[in-house]
């Protein structure tokens, strides 16, 4: 198959994405695919123990030096708050407690939200169901790169660079590509965080606070976990918008590496994602998948043909409502 070329635009292309018709085609064939569907009752419980376990961890750090509370941010701390940044998004598809109680996953999202410490969770959920629904749109998918990116982030150094902030603009992107008013949930979210910010910083001062934050942005910057960012829809392959992964860091990442099967299917929880795999092993076997993370962020750093430009767009023409 050829690589992508070098890019001075997006792919764009004037199809629907695929994981609609493969959906489709798959419950046809495969029906039984439809009982995993539905709640994670294990969800709740492994989310809750690694929030636990960060506040534990608050108190072991209050008296460490400077030097260790990053050491243990980037090498610990931020590989739990990375996983539950994951668990915020099989959360956002309402796995945790199922769609009968939608409420009930908005404010667990707020929980595992907590150690993260900055308010991430409600927003989340608001631009995620564009990116299922309109994957690859120009001005409705925030994950897709802004022209800015793709034109400026195009040497080894600047996508190392790209990579290192790429938590901020993750955070500024949807404000300058798809602005939406204020929710309700996204006040009670910044609330609820700011709240148990300010008791963690009264409890055990200031380096708890930092040790929080710091492992949030360093593991969603450059770290071998982030590369599920570029893994999942960058174009490494022409006309390929979606790959997974199975590699053995799914086991810390609620599975977000099987990333086909998971647009094909949303509403079933990542823990029960594999089972889709083996059921409908005829359909993804043959299809383009990632062995390594690392090889990944390596490759979108080094190679040419790859950057934040290599990503299909398409143009969705939505119906305005009266």
């Amino acid at each position: 198959m050829e690589k992508t070329g070098g890019r001075g635009d997006f792919e764009w292309v004037y199809n629907d994405q695929p994981h609609t018709s493969r959906r489709r085609e798959i419950l046809a064939k495969f029906p039984q695919i439809k009982t995993l569907m539905g709640p994670d009752p294990q969800l709740k419980w492994v989310v809750s123990g690694m929030v636990l376990t960060q506040i534990l961890a608050c108190y072991m750090v209050h008296n460490l030096p400077w030097k260790w509370i990053f050491f243990w941010a980037y090498a610990f701390g931020g590989c739990i708050n990375h996983s539950l940044t994951l668990a915020i998004h099989d959360i956002s598809h309402n796995v945790a407690f199922g769609n009968k109680h939608a409420k009930w996953n908005r404010w667990f999202a707020m929980w595992a939200n907590l150690p993260i410490g900055v308010p991430y969770s409600a927003s989340f959920k608001k631009y995620h169901i564009d990116h299922h629904r309109y994957l690859g749109g120009d001005k409705l998918d925030v994950d897709i790169p802004t022209d800015l990116e793709g034109w400026f982030f195009s040497t080894p150094a600047r996508k190392i660079l790209w990579l290192f902030l790429q938590p901020l603009f993750y955070a500024l992107r949807p404000l300058l590509v798809n602005p939406k008013p204020v929710s309700l949930l996204e006040v009670q979210n910044v609330v609820v965080q700011l709240t148990v910010d300010l008791i963690i910083y009264n409890l055990w001062g200031l380096k708890p606070i930092v040790y929080l934050i710091a492992g949030s942005i360093l593991c969603m910057g450059l770290h071998p976990i982030s590369g599920h960012f570029i893994a999942e829809h960058y174009m490494f392959l022409k006309g390929h918008e979606t790959y997974s992964y199975y590699g053995s860091l799914n086991l810390i990442t609620f599975n977000v590496g099987y990333h086909m099967e998971h647009h094909d299917f949303p509403s079933i929880p990542g823990s029960k994602l594999p089972q889709v795999k083996q059921i409908a092993a005829e359909y993804y076997d043959c299809l383009p998948q990632h062995t390594s993370w690392i090889r990944v962020l390596w490759d979108f750093v080094f190679d040419d043909s790859i950057g934040p430009y290599a990503r299909i767009k398409r143009e969705y023409k939505l119906v305005k409502q009266g």
